[in-house]
């Protein structure tokens, strides 16, 4: 284990799982992750591996006696009938028989209906009746010589879902962790590797979280496939339920004015709509007319009756065009349906996820470590919803003044519900409360901005904040505003350019973009870098410095793994590109040695010095034998120093094995680190 996993089994002992242990028992049981990892919960919830080991057989035989296959109904139908009684794990929906006044259970994978459910049954889980629930239930069989009654009994049942938790321990453990090690334990928990996301990557992760902890939030998340928008929603909680966005009917949603049954939004605190996006799909007008209302106002009307829900809308879908031609052509919400793409409803969106800034799921991306059973967080985010932290804020920044009441509120909500899921004790710092507000700005900003590329009626708003009693605006940007400027706008200009305003992380001029023609001329500079901004190279941003060089020194104590020394050999490719064929370059990296793959170290410098050879550059390495180098630079005899916090390793990890990823074979196609570059002038 590593020292978090450690940590984590010491402050919240039987409440956490190896979240690897999902995949060896789940088989091919088609159930949600919430549900394997209730009975993860019940016997492998402890770091003892031979516990564990036990513990999976245990859950493992559970599911192959009591879990129904749909294509092995028949042989549990069997086996109830000869044994009179059976325990069973299965998806079960009720309805009311209006006719004979009785409630009516169907088992979804049993395939049996019509099974008697007692009032009280459905007084306590009402959830029952929409949507249906995955439950432990006993069933038994009784034949009856009146072929009109049905011949199964429900017994007993039991929702798959936590019942009892001590919310004010879960507030004291909290205490014990720092924010990143907080972070990464919720990312853990999500079922991801958090060596594999930075910072903003791990919050673009857990915004999602926000509906089960929110009521009444309304976010979209439009991107690529493969990038994990609907899981949250179908596998993390029994309190979320997924649909697909052209199944649903008002009655199926709000209320069925014939008989008053209430809808989804009556029973889940998070109603998901899968595969949202899609220009061809022609909504229902009035469920649009309907949505605009109760995302604005909580409420929705029957008859002349006007009911409330408390549930939060999700909207998830796939885009087809990359952010560039977006914004050049159209918008960010262009792939929705007509219906939804206007500004009225786009209006109650809080928060707009970048989907294009998530990578697609691959293998290496999941946990073997330690996370909440999930069912214990979603218990744990769904009390929240009871909790206000939307001002906590304010002692330290107070918002523009001309951001209105609507944009205010969207940026309230998500900064509450980041608040509840970081710090639900209520202890953070300035400097932490600034990066929260910031990002529930951008996400708020991002849905603003595409409104007023839809209707010109909205007025430009300036999105930032200051220091109370402060004068001086922290403005705010989209990362796609600062990596494509010149579509972001479509005069090429921001309409909310302000004047003696600073922004909270000011801009320098980028490096050209990919595939410009434009000669860089070197100058004295320094770069800022975003999480996940693209668009950077090797090639444009070291390119205008290599020219003349003959002699370069590398100093970068971090030369060690494989894709450290990838990097090390793309910096001498763009060397090599920059030098004239005549021309020798000597390039000696200082750097440290790895204790404990030391050998494998010197290999790939070995391999890095003998390929680059033809291209006319002589590389050599030594070891700092002290280990007292931090400073990440690069000396260049034609009179200039670069400056790197992060060395050469400023790319986020990428599946360097698919030879077929454009990231592989070009560098501006790669998501990047946070990072900064200062360059100076030697002579």
């Amino acid at each position: 284990m590593t020292m978090l996993d450690e940590k984590i089994n010491e402050h919240f002992p039987g409440l956490v799982v190896r979240k690897d242990l999902v995949k060896i028992v789940k088989g091919n049981a088609i159930v949600p992750t919430y549900v394997l990892e209730y009975l993860l919960g019940q016997y492998c919830a402890t770091s003892d591996e031979d516990s564990i080991r036990s513990g999976i057989e245990t859950v493992k035989e559970i599911l192959r006696k009591h879990y129904v296959h749909r294509n092995e109904a028949g042989l549990i139908k069997s086996v109830i009938r000869e044994k009179g009684r059976h325990k069973v794990i299965d998806k079960i929906g009720v309805q009311l028989n209006d006719k004979d006044d009785v409630y009516e259970a169907t088992f979804s994978n049993l395939g049996i209906s019509k099974v008697l459910t007692d009032t009280d049954t459905i007084k306590k889980h009402p959830k029952l009746l929409v949507g249906g629930v995955w439950c432990i239930c006993d069933i038994e069989y009784e034949p009856s010589e009146d072929k009109r009654v049905c011949p199964w009994l429900l017994q007993s049942l039991k929702p798959i879902q936590l019942s009892l938790f001590d919310y004010e321990g879960y507030l004291a453990a909290r205490k014990q962790f720092t924010v990143d090690e907080w972070i990464d334990l919720l990312v853990q928990s999500i079922g991801f590797n958090p060596e594999m996301f930075g910072l903003r990557s791990k919050l673009l992760q857990l915004v999602r979280l926000i509906p089960f902890c929110e009521r009444n939030y309304n976010l979209i998340e439009l991107g690529p496939k493969g990038t994990g928008k609907s899981h949250i929603y179908s596998e993390f909680s029994p309190h979320g339920i997924l649909i697909s966005g052209g199944e649903v009917t008002v009655p199926k949603l709000f209320v069925n004015n014939s008989n008053g049954k209430l809808g989804l939004v009556g029973y889940w605190d998070a109603v998901a709509f899968d595969e949202f996006a899609g220009r061809e799909k022609k909504p229902n007008k009035a469920l649009v007319d309907i949505m605009k209302n109760y995302m604005a106002n909580k409420t929705f009307s029957r008859g002349v009756e006007t009911l409330g829900a408390e549930a939060s809308m999700v909207f998830v879908g796939n885009t087809r065009h990359n952010v560039p031609y977006m914004l050049k052509h159209t918008d960010l919400f262009d792939e929705l349906p007509a219906a939804y793409h206007d500004s009225a409803f786009l209006d109650r969106i809080h928060f707009y996820v970048p989907g294009w800034e998530v990578d697609i799921i691959r293998g290496e991306m999941f946990s073997s470590g330690y996370g909440f059973v999930v069912d214990y967080l979603a218990e744990i985010l769904r009390s929240m919803r009871n909790h206000d932290y939307s001002q906590k804020y304010t002692e330290h920044f107070t918002l523009n003044s001309d951001i209105s009441t609507r944009d205010r509120d969207a940026i309230n909500k998500t900064f509450s519900g980041l608040m509840k899921i970081l710090f639900p004790h209520e202890e953070a710092e300035k400097d932490e409360i600034e990066m929260i507000l910031r990002f529930a700005i951008e996400g708020r900003k991002r849905v603003k901005d595409q409104l007023l590329r839809i209707d010109s009626t909205y007025a430009p708003v300036r999105f930032g904040y200051h220091d109370p009693g402060g004068d001086q605006q922290r403005m705010v940007k989209t990362l796609e505003e600062k990596q494509y400027p010149q579509h972001y706008y479509p005069d090429g200009k921001s309409p909310v350019e302000p004047e003696s305003v600073a922004e909270a992380d000011p801009q320098p001029e980028q490096p050209e973009e990919a595939g410009a023609d434009k000669e860089q001329t070197p100058r004295e500079c320094h770069l800022v870098v975003e999480e996940n901004q693209k668009g950077i190279s090797f090639d444009n941003l070291f390119g205008p410095y290599l020219k003349g060089a003959t002699e370069i020194v590398i100093t970068d104590a971090y030369i060690r793994k494989f894709h450290q020394a990838r990097n090390l050999m793309e910096f001498l490719e763009t060397v090599a590109r920059n030098k004239t064929d005549d021309l020798e370059v000597e390039v000696k990296l200082i750097t440290i040695e790895d204790d404990f793959t030391g050998d494998q170290q010197r290999n790939f410098l070995m391999s890095v010095q003998e390929n680059i050879w033809n291209a006319g550059i002589r590389f050599s390495w030594e070891f700092d034998q002290e280990k007292t180098i931090h400073a990440r630079h690069i000396i260049i005899n034609n009179g200039w120093k670069i400056m790197l916090d992060r060395g050469l390793d400023i790319f986020q990890p990428f599946d360097g094995k698919d030879a077929f990823q454009l990231a592989v074979r070009q560098q501006h196609y790669r998501s990047c680190r946070a990072f900064e570059m200062t360059v100076v002038s030697t002579k």
